[in-house]
């Protein structure tokens, strides 16, 4: 059985930092994109970051450009979001997911694009 599971939320103040692990059980995934989303109270779920299943291609959402940064270790089958900077408008529920098969990181910011996710981890942010 697959399983997602996000850690490293928490509450933060404005201009601090988190880091956000996903890791991965029952499947290695490290042929597959991975992507992070989010949830703020009262709104939709939105793309926030991808990254190809080497690394060499990330894409991000431009709100948080420059402040939060993707990456992956496929010995370990984990992504993280180093999220630097943090504004109060980054409080959100935290979604990790894994891409289907031949999903690209320019289909990343797609929800349909993505076969499995993890549960979510709270991230609050503190003016």
């Amino acid at each position: 059985q697959v399983q997602l599971e996000e850690s490293g939320g928490g509450l933060v103040q404005a201009g601090g930092s988190l880091r956000l692990s996903c890791a991965a059980s029952g499947r290695t995934f490290s042929s597959r994109t991975k992507s992070w989303f989010r949830q703020a109270p009262g709104k939709e779920r939105e793309f926030v970051a991808g990254i190809s299943w080497n690394g060499a291609r990330i894409s991000y959402a431009d709100s948080v450009k420059g402040r939060l940064t993707i990456s992956r270790d496929n010995a370990k089958n984990t992504v993280s979001l180093q999220m630097n900077s943090l504004k109060p408008e980054d409080t959100a529920v935290y979604y990790c997911a894994v891409g289907r098969i031949g999903t690209t990181v320019a289909d990343t910011s797609l929800e349909n694009g993505m076969e499995y996710w993890g549960k979510g981890t709270l991230v609050a942010v503190s003016s």
